[in-house]
């Protein structure tokens, strides 16, 4: 005797325990569709998964050129330049590319949608664990210049750092389930979003260091989210510090609260969203 799975849109749930349980029901498809979108980023691609190792090498580049000789000297007593600024990038860049690809996926799912019934959200979810395998991949190269300039690697605090992906992870779907909410209205959301995700990238230390900011605006930079993802990958990684409490409290609080708000959002409006796809 088979078991069928049925989804209704109209049906009256709780967001936040609904959208948890559609994971784990789902798990096998989530599954499927990951492996689908990292696959697919680089099935056309000449270089491939080589482009994930390369691509962080090629933006540090870039910003090592135009602020290494401004910022290097107050982000490198300790640690080289180069280490702190990989390391900010990776992060900053599995932010914004996730928090879009989890916004924009279920839009573009609407042609599976419009003809099975499946929870919408594990679309996103799948597109923000692709991101997480791609940050795991990128994270291998500022391995291998942390080798290189001798800087070692804390075993000590080094292995909490997926925990800390998870929570990022966590925050960029509920992000994304909102920024989904707003895009099936107006597409253009989208792109406001990526100008957004830049802009906390930039409040987010990832090539600069706190001191190079008067100390007033430091609260503003602390309130950022992202700034504290940063800064606790740094500790986790090559400094072999564990968080503070400020720390953890805006890492953790940042993704519980971002992925219940958009699980209530998102939960609260797909009936008439579903409609408009």
């Amino acid at each position: 005797m088979t078991t069928t799975t049925v989804y209704d849109s109209a049906q009256q749930n709780l967001p936040f325990l609904t959208t948890f349980k559609n994971f784990w029901t789902y798990r096998g498809l989530i599954r499927l569709l990951t492996v689908k979108n990292v696959t697919a980023r680089y099935k056309r691609s000449v270089l491939g998964v080589w482009w994930t190792l390369l691509n962080p090498l090629l933006m540090t580049a870039i910003y090592y050129v135009v602020f290494g000789a401004l910022f290097s000297r107050s982000a490198g007593e300790e640690f080289p330049y180069l280490v702190y600024l990989i390391s900010g990038l990776i992060v900053a860049g599995f932010f914004a590319e996730a928090v879009v690809a989890c916004g924009s996926a279920i839009v573009g799912s609407r042609g599976i949608l419009q003809r099975m019934q499946v929870p919408p959200e594990v679309f996103a979810i799948s597109a923000g664990l692709a991101g997480a395998v791609n940050f795991a991949i990128s994270v291998l190269p500022l391995l291998v210049v942390m080798l290189i300039m001798g800087v070692g690697v804390p075993l000590s605090t080094v292995f909490f750092s997926p925990l800390l992906a998870l929570f990022l992870l966590v925050l960029v779907t509920g992000l994304g389930l909102m920024v989904a909410s707003a895009a099936v209205f107006f597409y253009d959301v989208i792109d406001f979003v990526k100008v957004l995700t830049q802009l906390a990238s930039l409040g987010a230390a990832t090539f600069y260091d706190l001191s190079w900011v008067d100390e007033k605006f430091h609260v503003f930079l602390k309130a950022n989210p992202l700034f504290h993802y940063v800064d606790v990958f740094r500790k986790l990684f090559y400094r072999g510090e564990l968080p503070d409490a400020l720390n953890v409290a805006m890492v953790v609080g940042s993704a519980i609260v971002a992925l219940g708000l958009g699980a209530y959002v998102f939960s609260r409006s797909w009936r008439n969203l579903v409609v408009r796809l």
